[in-house]
């Protein structure tokens, strides 16, 4: 599949607006992120896929002309093994809609978390998941949507997306492609995938199962962590955890991925700052 982007290196993404905006909206979060010099934004659909027609506008207009690459994370009430019916329904219309938005606004990728197990087997979840994101990628192809989209890697045990689960997906739709949370992995394990090599084994993976397209249009997110047994428990400011975020760009730089990596931290445009500037100087 290829979109219109033409992705040829690492792009580091605030997660929504910069926390320096204010009330000033799109114009002014893309102004901060233009002068701090980092690469696009991922716009956050978090309750709905709201967004007027002129935003959308704005957005592809300063991404035709300014270069940023932006992506989207659909809503957070997305379930696609839900026991209702309507649901299901309900969350794969939100995908659809979030990356109608996308293309509308010229989107690189959009991801999302899809699914929860809900006391069900493993592979009784993984068919239904597959189910329904047959029905997403048949929607966009008869639409016309090219859009990367992507289930996210998720930090709890409950929740449906370990790598494996996401990468075996990926082999099925040529639409498909993981985003990986670096932060969830390294929490749903409870502190493991946390060194240079075990990032390696990660991006290795991808690379052997889905192939240089995946390392070259890639999505992932990152940022501090707290977690528990349980797994995930909130996002924390990347030096305030355990997070080893300098050998993950070490990892990253290796393989020579390309694509966008969106940085979830509170502190939103520093920590983003943070890992641009050091990947930079590596």
């Amino acid at each position: 599949m290829q979109n219109f982007y033409k992705i040829d290196k690492l792009n580091f993404l605030t997660p929504g607006m910069p926390m320096a905006t204010g009330k000033g909206g799109y114009p002014k979060a893309f102004e901060i992120i233009e002068e701090m010099g980092l690469d696009g934004m991922e716009v956050e659909f978090v309750h709905g896929v709201r967004m007027s027609d002129e935003t959308r506008k704005l957005i592809k207009n300063l991404v035709e002309n300014k270069g940023f690459v932006i992506t989207a994370h659909g809503p957070f009430y997305i379930n696609l093994n839900s026991k209702e019916e309507e649901k299901i329904e309900a969350s794969v219309q939100r995908i659809i809609e979030t990356a109608q938005a996308a293309k509308d606004f010229g989107g690189y990728s959009i991801t999302y978390h899809a699914a929860f197990y809900m006391g069900k087997e493993k592979e009784e979840v993984y068919q239904q998941v597959k189910k329904q994101t047959a029905k997403i990628v048949e929607t966009l192809e008869r639409n016309n949507i090219k859009m990367w989209i992507r289930p996210e890697t998720t930090g709890k045990a409950t929740q449906w997306g370990d790598y494996e689960e996401i990468i075996r997906l990926s082999k099925e739709f040529e639409q498909v492609l993981p985003c990986i949370d670096f932060s969830h992995v390294h929490a749903r394990t409870g502190g493991e995938y946390n060194t240079y090599d075990e990032f390696c084994k990660i991006l290795d993976r991808i690379s052997t199962e889905l192939g240089d397209k995946a390392i070259n249009n890639f999505h992932a997110h990152l940022a501090g962590i707290e977690y528990s047994a349980k797994g995930e428990k909130r996002h924390l400011i990347l030096e305030d955890s355990d997070m080893n975020y300098k050998d993950l760009l070490k990892a990253l730089k290796s393989f020579g991925v390309k694509g966008a990596l969106v940085c979830e931290s509170p502190n939103i445009e520093e920590d983003t700052k943070l890992l641009k500037d050091y990947y930079s100087s590596l």
